[in-house]
């Protein structure tokens, strides 16, 4: 683990595009040797960074410690690599463990046999030793273990988070197929929006994307509510210098410069919304109304609108279609000087708006493949610029060279 003041190496991970703005996230929060890997990024600090990463990140889903890095081609050599490890250091001979592990080997298939093995080199180690074993708990561990294995080699790595951080406790109750929280914060954080002027979402479902904006525009910590993270159950927990790291960026919290709006057709999500936005403590902050996109209007000023529609990829395409195509209409009408972003894994339907993207980054949405493309909408559309972008396709109908990845 660590020392007071000493750094270490840690791992945040994260979802497959949204690398960089995690990366760069981690260095305003005064990380070290900040890297980007895939669905994930390096770093080094001390205990407060870690307590900061964990309160303040937007766009990461854990954060790790790594303690051991070792190889095994069989599960005698997995087994005694773990059992090698001095976990008496890190966790109470009567404490509770839970360990998650993923694979990327053709040696280990089964991730829970995995779990298993380790678990026992884990509990033999405190038996032998002191005649007594942890136990497992899935809900309230005192230690949860982190084991990566990727073809022979094995990362052991303490989860400092527990429970992902995209759980940040505001949303309890949510429409069908809701957006990550991560995944929200880091579609807003993509567009480079500010925190000031209009952002509007005009399909908003369960509010996730209005709350994650009313966050960002009040510099508010994600996680400022959540009821605990692992680390707070470490036998080297620091309660003062978490208690500064809170009290510091409470102190950051600002008032909102952004006039933040939602509406969705149905009545249902909007009393859902509402109910999260409550629980967020957002209610200045964000309004929300009962409006089919046909009605929507974006207040005058222009600004910035995310809207992650149905993808309707089992309905035919000239049913979804024409939505697309409403949906193209409705921002060329009433969205003048404003910067639309829509998120779909239908990529055909996207190319119903009969909007040129002014630029396409690759996302997913849960396990779906999306596309998240950026239109700028002014009086007029820029005809030229559309039918260009429908010459010079490859053979998945994206232009050449023009989609952003992770």
């Amino acid at each position: 683990m660590s020392q007071l003041n000493t750094t270490f190496a840690m791992v945040a991970k994260t979802q497959f595009g949204l690398e960089q703005i995690l990366a760069e996230e981690l260095r305003l929060l005064g990380a070290e040797e900040v890297e980007a890997h895939n669905r994930a990024v390096s770093f080094k600090g001390d205990l407060a960074v870690m307590y900061r990463a964990n309160l303040c990140l937007r766009t990461a889903l854990k954060v790790l410690v790594p303690i051991n890095k070792f190889r095994a081609s069989n599960e005698t050599q997995l087994y005694d690599g773990i059992k090698k490890i001095n976990w008496g250091q890190y966790l109470e001979k009567d404490g509770r463990l839970v360990i998650h592990t993923s694979l990327r080997s053709d040696i280990f298939t089964h991730s829970q046999y995995v779990s298993l093995k380790c678990k026992d080199a884990i509990v033999d180690q405190f038996r032998e030793k002191h005649g007594e074993r942890p136990s497992v708990d899935l809900t309230h561990p005192d230690l949860s273990i982190d084991i990566h294995i990727n073809k022979d080699e094995v990362t052991v790595s303490l989860d400092s988070s527990s429970e992902s951080l995209h759980r940040r406790g505001y949303r309890t109750d949510s429409t069908l197929a809701p957006i990550n929280e991560v995944t929200a914060a880091g579609m807003i954080m993509l567009t480079g929006w500010n925190g000031e002027g209009n952002y509007y979402d005009p399909m908003c479902g369960s509010g996730t994307l209005l709350i994650e904006a009313g966050m960002i525009a009040r510099n508010m910590p994600p996680n400022l509510n959540r009821a605990q993270f692992g680390f707070e159950r470490w036998k080297d927990f620091d309660p003062m210098i978490f208690s500064q790291v809170r009290e510091d960026a409470i102190a950051q919290i600002r008032e909102s410069k952004a006039n933040i709006i939602g509406s969705d057709k149905t009545f249902k999500a909007i009393d859902i919304s509402r109910e999260n936005i409550t629980r967020a403590g957002l209610d200045e902050d964000i309004k929300v109304s009962n409006k089919r996109f046909e009605e929507v209007k974006g207040p005058e000023g222009g600004g910035l609108m995310i809207i992650n529609p149905p993808y309707g990829e089992r309905l035919p395409i000239d049913e979804i279609g024409a939505f697309y195509k409403m949906m193209g209409d409705q921002m060329k009408k009433e969205f003048d000087g404003y910067d639309v972003w829509v998120i779909s894994s239908n990529i055909a339907a996207l190319k119903m708006t009969g909007l040129a993207p002014s630029k396409k980054i690759q996302l997913f949405n849960g396990a779906l493949e999306c596309r998240y493309h950026k239109f700028e909408i002014y009086r007029g559309t820029r005809d030229k610029k559309k039918l260009a972008a429908q010459e010079e396709v490859d053979g998945d109908g994206e232009r050449l060279g023009d989609v952003e990845k992770g």
